[in-house]
């Protein structure tokens, strides 16, 4: 273990698509810890091999190209819900079961840097009811950690900000953003993840925190910027070779992965391919920022209209609101920004 660390104490951000593990280090900082493999994200799959094993990670991602009917993703958005909604290895499972190999799998990399974990904070998005919150808490049980809270994870970003803004630390262009604040101040989370949407307000002062207002989509995220460029090249796939690449789970999965990296791509530069195979054919087709933003402008929206009605839910106009925090990996797509400061004025 490292001597950094003084407690065997960890919050989980338990994502739709990705998650990350946290502690507080010897001066009570929080500190992000990597995974075995050294990277800071795990993506949330599950792959259940055929020796009755489970392998969670990045090597479940990947093996969900060769063997989808073996690997659960998107587990998120089925907690609260009697199963995961298809079989998995052949085998029916409650979400929070699926949930539980994921939360061991983080708890058993964290204990790689400060021995054993017993204890644990696990976040969820704000607008999940009791239902999904007991499943996730179920699931942390299951896992073997004591769940001490289940947190908010807009209140969860608001609340590591304020902190990174007392100490005067964070990620580059985080401290850039104000001196720590004298009186208190209030802030928007705007959170778009890989499969769920909050937005939140809350006021940070020194020693209080109050939420204002929360709204939310529990079903909007990333996925869903994904499922319209399937959708797309698929379309274009079946007017080409009369076939359709979503009537196969392999095809689908790889389109699938491929339409995520074009995503991705597109956040960075204007113009990428997009690759579909499909019985023998293939199929590369050019998409632009442009277009994707066209075919993805109503989920935008949706988002607008829900940060629109949070503000009113709080009784606040633009000019009383002090930061507009982004969280989630969807915020990278520049049509977010955009619009979030055409909307707000910040």
């Amino acid at each position: 273990p490292d001597s950094r660390f003084t407690m065997s104490l960890i919050g989980i951000d338990l994502g739709t698509t990705f998650c990350a593990v946290a502690t507080l280090d010897d001066r009570g900082r929080p500190v992000t810890l990597p995974n075995r493999d050294g990277e800071m994200l795990t993506p949330s799959a599950v792959y259940l091999a055929p020796d009755g094993g489970a392998v969670v990670g990045q090597p479940a991602q990947d093996l969900a190209l060769e063997q989808p009917d073996r690997v659960a993703t998107l587990i998120k958005r089925r907690m609260g819900l009697p199963d995961f909604g298809r079989l998995v290895a052949g085998r029916s499972f409650r979400p929070e079961t699926l949930s539980a190999v994921i939360l061991r799998k983080l708890a058993q990399d964290a204990e790689l840097h400060l021995g054993p974990v017993k204890q644990c904070v696990i976040t969820v998005p704000a607008y999940f009811d009791d239902t999904r919150r007991k499943a996730t808490l179920d699931a942390g049980r299951i896992a073997g950690l004591e769940v001490l809270d289940i947190i908010d994870e807009p209140s969860s970003a608001a609340l590591a900000y304020s902190m990174q803004q007392a100490a005067g630390i964070g990620p580059e262009g985080l401290t850039a953003l104000a001196p720590p604040a004298a009186g208190p101040r209030t802030v928007l989370v705007y959170d778009l993840g890989g499969g769920t949407f909050d937005v939140t307000l809350v006021i940070l002062a020194k020693k209080r925190f109050q939420v204002l207002a929360i709204e939310g989509d529990v079903r909007l995220g990333g996925k869903d910027w994904d499922d319209r460029l399937v959708n797309w090249a698929a379309d274009r796939f079946l007017q080409h070779y009369g076939s359709d690449p979503r009537s196969d789970e392999h095809s689908i999965a790889a389109l699938q992965a491929a339409a995520e990296r074009a995503k991705r791509t597109l956040s960075k530069i204007e113009q990428t391919t997009l690759t579909a195979s499909h019985a023998g054919n293939r199929l590369v087709v050019p998409v632009t920022r442009a277009e994707f933003e066209t075919l993805t402008k109503d989920l935008l929206i949706r988002t607008r209209l829900t940060t629109q009605q949070a503000l009113h839910e709080a009784g606040l106009t633009w000019e009383q609101v002090d930061k507009v925090l982004m969280v989630g990996g969807s915020t990278h797509m520049p049509a977010t920004s955009r619009m979030l400061a055409e909307l707000t004025g910040k």
